[in-house]
């Protein structure tokens, strides 16, 4: 199903400011929110779509990525980006911060009011490099990861100074009286239980690392430099009902050999020699999808580019493909011997070696004016 348009869920235009971005998130959360609509399944989605919204149009980089590349930046198949894969805790663990009182003092997990906090565990960043074949064509990439994961083994109790509420009460004394206000646990971090006992390696946390292949699905069309996000795989939070952070997956573009990039257009440098150029020949050039033959016509000018339609990277955000451009460069020979001399030096009293520009010849600088309109 089409996924709408973010700045349409929260009713912004794409020129909002960060508070402007804030405040449409929150008035949207308040008017879905499961205490004021409960056991609705439509609010309920509202409430998710909303947030997925924020998490991207809140965050300046990911905003960048979704007005460059729309959702395709985040949905990559293996997992990437937020959405209506975000539970009910991973918004309140995020978002929590933007309600203030306004549902009983917090907004900690189901019912508001606070109570026991989820903790989401720390992001892993990794860099993959890819061809311009793969990323011509899309790929699925496996990769090692460590991860922090609990250990096996690690026993709970509950939290003696909070007796498991993951909240502490603190009353402080005002010019407006005694005042009564509710803050996460410091010692259980809000969850309301602590480490009764754990294995022999396992850090003050319960945590120990480990190795983990992750399969990712990256699709055709991204770019140097563009971060995808796996859900899930990166460290696991301290306690027993944390959520587990994210991989971010950064993509790195390795240069190839003949080929240049140009947003979704490729470029090629065909060399051919003086005799191809004026007698015409075929020659067989590398493109993302494999080699294909191209027929060059008699008379040939060096500077002459011969596009390729949809022989380029595939839009990551649209349909279609770029183009190759492939680039005729006749080549001069540096140095003739004595017959060659003698050839040439015939060909100088030739008219028809005499150049002569069509009116329908652009120059140098014309043809790379339209290369890049």
């Amino acid at each position: 199903m089409k996924k709408r348009d973010l700045y349409e869920v929260l009713g912004v235009d794409r020129n909002a400011t960060p508070e402007q971005i804030k405040k449409a998130y929150r008035k949207k959360a308040l008017e879905f929110h499961p205490d004021k609509n409960p056991g609705d399944k439509a609010a309920e989605d509202k409430f998710k779509e909303a947030a997925e919204a924020y998490e991207i149009l809140g965050d300046a980089d990911k905003k960048a990525r979704y007005d460059q590349y729309g959702h395709a930046a985040f949905d990559g198949a293996g997992g990437f980006g937020g959405g209506h894969h975000m539970n009910m805790d991973d918004i309140f663990s995020q978002f929590g911060d933007i309600f203030g009182s306004a549902f009983g003092g917090g907004f900690g997990g189901f019912g508001g009011g606070g109570g026991q906090r989820r903790m989401k565990g720390s992001n892993l960043r990794i860099k993959v490099k890819l061809t311009l074949e793969e990323i011509a064509n899309g790929v699925e990439k496996k990769v090692k990861v460590k991860r922090k994961v609990q250990a096996k083994g690690v026993s709970y109790k509950t939290c003696p100074t909070c007796h498991g509420s993951g909240q502490v009460m603190r009353v402080t004394n005002t010019i407006l009286g005694r005042m009564q206000t509710s803050t996460p646990c410091n010692t259980c971090g809000g969850t309301g239980q602590i480490i009764d006992s754990k294995p022999a390696g396992a850090d003050a946390h319960g945590m120990i690392l480990e190795d983990e292949t992750v399969s990712i699905k990256i699709p055709a069309g991204v770019v140097d430099g563009m971060q995808l996000k796996v859900s899930g795989k990166g460290n696991d939070a301290p306690g027993a009902n944390g959520i587990p952070g994210d991989l971010i997956v950064v993509i790195e573009e390795v240069e190839h050999e003949t080929l240049k990039r140009e947003g979704e257009n490729l470029h090629y440098d065909l060399y051919i020699s003086f005799a191809e150029a004026a007698l015409g020949t075929s020659k067989e050039i590398e493109t993302v999808s494999g080699k294909v033959r191209i027929k060059l016509e008699e008379g040939i000018q060096s500077g002459k580019i011969l596009r390729l339609k949809g022989k380029g990277i595939p839009s990551l955000n649209s349909y279609g493909s770029g183009d190759l451009l492939v680039h005729i460069n006749v080549w001069t020979p540096k140095t003739l011997n004595k017959e060659q001399k003698q050839f040439f030096e015939k060909m100088l009293e030739d008219p028809n070696f005499v150049p002569k520009p069509e009116k329908t010849d652009k120059s140098f600088f014309e043809k790379v004016k339209d290369m890049f309109s």
